[in-house]
């Protein structure tokens, strides 16, 4: 708790920050950023304006105010305490599209779903997957996301990024070190875009393909609940839910949080849960799991901020 008379960090950590064009809110509520629907408040919240904004704002933020980038959080859980320092939300301006020939650039805030609808109006193949992800290009860059048979580093060609100093890098896929469901660029990399490569194809044999993902999705994930995605990631050789099936978690409840019974790797907030009913569901099943079957899981789910 802060005392009366202190002022509270944010201030303080305001009063250190350079100005910026976009808007900069101390304090700020991020719950309803989430799919989840929990979690506390970011010391500072700044939605940059433009990616010159953005690299300016990197270039004269003290090296030692932590800085945090999230997306449209569909696959992260922000702890009950809060984030300290600077969280960074890219917004509209981030997420433009544009195709040239068999190539489609986007944003780092550009939504999977949209990336996927552009691809097959211009007739492209291949990008089909991305209308399985819910989230941004930002997250499905760091954390190589995939689905229905395809994955980022599959199509994937250049990416840029604004490093820790606002200086602009460009990575090749080899560069990016993609692994399952894992990313080795640099962890202070803040994405700004990247290109992939689609193939041309009838239009109408890519909608069936996306008609075909999106009736797997509903028919497989709770898809209207208040949920987080896949919770851990397929060991090597095993499905992650089959396992937490075996070890009896299926439905599995704390507090408000539970493990979905239509697909057991999903975590639901039913309701009332906090960020700390969820965590500790998810530690309890990977406890269970390995009782059952000696198999750790790893969370995919992206846990950031402190515990209350």
């Amino acid at each position: 708790m802060y005392h009366s008379h202190q002022p509270p960090l944010s201030a303080t950590l305001l009063s250190r920050l350079p100005p910026v064009r976009g808007k900069m809110t101390a304090n700020a509520p991020l719950k309803d950023n989430t799919w989840f629907r929990v979690g506390g408040n970011a010391e500072v919240l700044f939605s940059p304006k433009d990616k010159e904004d953005l690299a300016a704002f990197l270039a004269a933020c003290p090296a030692n105010v932590p800085l945090t980038v999230i997306g449209v959080a569909s696959n992260l859980l922000i702890r009950d305490g809060g984030v300290a320092g600077v969280v960074i939300k890219l917004g509209p301006a981030f997420a433009s599209i544009t195709t040239e020939g068999e190539a489609i650039t986007a944003g780092a805030a550009a939504l999977d779903l949209n990336i996927a609808r552009a691809a097959h109006k211009a007739g492209l193949a291949g990008l089909e997957f991305l209308s399985g992800i819910p989230g941004t290009l930002g997250g499905a860059l760091r954390m190589n996301a995939g689905a229905h048979g395809g994955e980022i580093k599959d199509i994937v060609t250049s990416i840029t990024a604004l490093d820790r100093t606002g200086t602009t890098r460009t990575l090749t896929t080899p560069e990016m070190g993609f692994t399952y469901r894992h990313s080795a660029a640099p962890s202070d990399f803040i994405f700004m875009s990247a290109t992939l490569q689609g193939r041309a194809a009838p239009p109408e044999a890519i909608a069936a393909r996306m008609k075909d993902i999106a009736e797997a999705r509903a028919a497989a994930q709770p898809l209207r609940e208040k949920t987080g995605g896949s919770t851990f990631a397929n060991p090597q050789g095993h499905k992650a839910w089959e396992l937490i099936d075996k070890a009896g978690c299926r439905g599995l409840a704390i507090g408000g949080a539970m493990m979905s019974e239509k697909h057991c790797n999903f975590m639901i907030n039913t309701g009332s849960a906090t960020a700390t009913d969820l965590e500790a569901l998810g530690e309890e099943v990977r406890r269970r799991v390995r009782e059952q079957s000696g198999i750790e899981l790893q969370w995919e789910i992206r846990r950031i901020g402190t515990r209350d």
